[in-house]
């Protein structure tokens, strides 16, 4: 009989360590599917970062046949640092910060739809209905990250993107954004709040 309950007790005791093991089981597979993905959320920020400067490139080049020829190559050259410059300030910027925001949005998401045994299949990533699930919520996940990427960032990359503008705009011989235009022509440059504001 004593046997009886010590063994009973034992399974009792394995049963109280169990759920708290699985818990943590199920978010070690959480952080592995997240590393896995690290390549596509970094490249997210980087589609979200570049996309400004690519929309502010399309409108210089469409500027650029009207530069004086003996300064076209300089004005090129100076557009294109910078760009550079932006990029390499805000790419890592918003890189860093989609990384520590993907627990939050991606990993909730995983969290919430998949089980320990479907998130193990999504690691191994085998053809089956679960993996097209999750490629089906993939769009909601991206949105999720992007929506709390832009807001959580705004503030850092606007003023970046504010020099951005006023450097090509003196490149190019344009009022700064927001300025009146001398003479009153002259196509804005993207970003001007009185013009067509790309989207951010």
């Amino acid at each position: 009989m004593n046997h009886s309950y010590r063994v009973l007790a034992l399974a009792c005791l394995a049963l109280a360590f169990a759920a708290p093991a699985a818990a943590q089981s199920k978010k070690e597979l959480i952080s592995r599917i997240l590393m896995l993905q690290q390549p596509g959320i970094e490249a997210l920020a980087r589609s979200i970062a570049e996309r400004p400067a690519i929309e502010l490139a399309g409108a210089a080049r469409q500027v650029i046949p009207n530069v004086p020829a003996d300064r076209r190559e300089a004005v090129i050259k100076g557009i294109e640092a910078d760009i550079k410059k932006y990029t390499d300030e805000a790419v890592p910027l918003l890189r860093d910060r989609a990384i520590r925001l993907a627990p939050a949005t991606i990993g909730a998401e995983l969290d919430t739809n998949f089980n320990e045994e479907e998130l193990r299949q999504l690691i191994g990533w085998f053809e089956s209905p679960v993996v097209k699930r999750y490629q089906t919520l993939m769009p909601t996940l991206e949105r999720s990250l992007a929506e709390r990427l832009v807001g959580d960032t705004r503030g850092q990359i606007e003023p970046k993107l504010k020099v951005l503008e006023n450097a090509m705009a003196r490149h190019l011989g344009l009022p700064a954004p927001g300025a009146a235009p001398a003479g009153g022509g002259g196509a804005p440059m993207p970003g001007n709040r009185g013009g067509d504001a790309p989207r951010r």
